[in-house]
């Protein structure tokens, strides 16, 4: 990702766990979009909050597209450092950039991209709630 975004860079490491893996010992591809949703956790609570105050203040954001590209794979007791970053604050989505890197070399293992819409708690596109707003602004 490059570094002239002025939004920051969430970091955070962990290990393949092994229920992770497919039957060719891999990490099973589905389990990336597991790695971006904690990913979007840390980035949350890094700038001062979390998933479940949204939630609590009446508000949603459901994933609306997903993309991954694999470079290399990942097998289970690998550390991996996996970076968010918000690329995306609109009046009514959301979107975030991932990397997953493999620590010992630096080298990017998979890319990918998640984009959110804000959503009331029956499933109603609504704007980003203000208090919402704020925060993401904030680093920008």
């Amino acid at each position: 990702m490059p570094d002239s975004n002025p939004i920051p860079v969430c970091e955070t490491e962990f290990y393949v766990r092994y229920a992770e893996t497919d039957a060719m010992g891999v990490v099973h591809h589905a389990s990336y979009l597991v790695y971006f949703e904690e990913g979007r956790s840390h980035y949350l609570r890094e700038i001062g909050s979390d998933y479940a105050s949204i939630e609590a203040s009446g508000y949603r954001l459901p994933v609306t597209e997903a993309s991954l590209r694999f470079a290399e794979s990942l097998r289970y007791g690998d550390r991996i450092r996996l970076r968010t970053r918000l690329t995306e604050n609109r009046s009514r989505r959301l979107s975030f950039a991932y990397e997953i890197v493999d620590p010992k070399n630096n080298s990017v293992v998979v890319t990918g991209v998640t984009r959110h819409l804000w959503t009331d708690l029956t499933g109603q596109v609504v704007r980003v709630p203000t208090i919402w707003r704020k925060l993401f602004d904030s680093f920008k």
